[in-house]
């Protein structure tokens, strides 16, 4: 007897299921060390059936980063959400960045520090550019109200690698003396304009 077709909803439903667990194993392993029998195993079903849902390790991976960039680009344009004054903006911005590696410490070097092999999926493109997006498009909005000085995309990857700098520090433990919460208060990295 042929099997019964899976519906898009039982397909999205596994799906979440693999990426949590992929998640876990690629964070701990690194994207070498894990297979589809590990997924298979971490999920209690048999080898193939993960294959029914994905296509391999490749496609696996591809969807765990493009739903951990998804919620992270979620967590940043949330806190755009209100006020308008966009050095207030660019702080709950930096904050959120920080609090979604806080959170997701497994997703963040999943996303951050782990390379994949092929990275031509359209989806994770997207969302990657939309997380970059909400930073950069708040930068321009800081330079054009005279709040900041200088190129915003500049700028906007300045802030990026400062937080993310940042961020890696305290999840590898090395952050001494003063908390990440204090640290990531600090403006040291944007050059603001000066007033005459």
């Amino acid at each position: 007897m042929p099997r019964a077709a899976l519906s898009h909803a039982d397909v999205a439903a596994f799906r979440a299921k693999a990426a949590a667990a992929a998640t876990k194993l690629f964070a701990e392993q690194g994207y070498e060390a894990v297979t589809m029998r590990a997924l298979a195993e971490a999920l209690g079903v048999s080898a193939m059936t993960p294959y029914r849902y994905v296509a391999g390790k490749e496609e696996l991976f591809a969807l765990v980063r493009t739903e951990a960039f998804r919620r992270f680009a979620d967590r940043l344009e949330q806190a755009l959400v209100r006020g308008r004054e966009p050095m207030a903006r660019l702080r709950r911005l930096k904050q959120a960045y920080v609090e979604f590696a806080l959170a997701e410490p497994d997703a963040y070097r999943i996303m951050f520090e782990l390379r994949q092999p092929d990275p031509s999926h359209a989806e994770l493109a997207a969302q990657s550019r939309r997380a970059f997006g909400a930073l950069h498009r708040t930068v321009a909005e800081a330079v054009a109200a005279g709040a900041l000085a200088g190129d915003p995309l500049t700028l906007a990857h300045l802030l990026w690698a400062s937080t993310h700098g940042l961020v890696s520090l305290h999840l590898a433990g090395k952050l001494a003396g003063r908390t990440i919460a204090e640290l990531a208060a600090e403006d040291h990295e944007l050059p603001t304009r000066r007033k005459r």
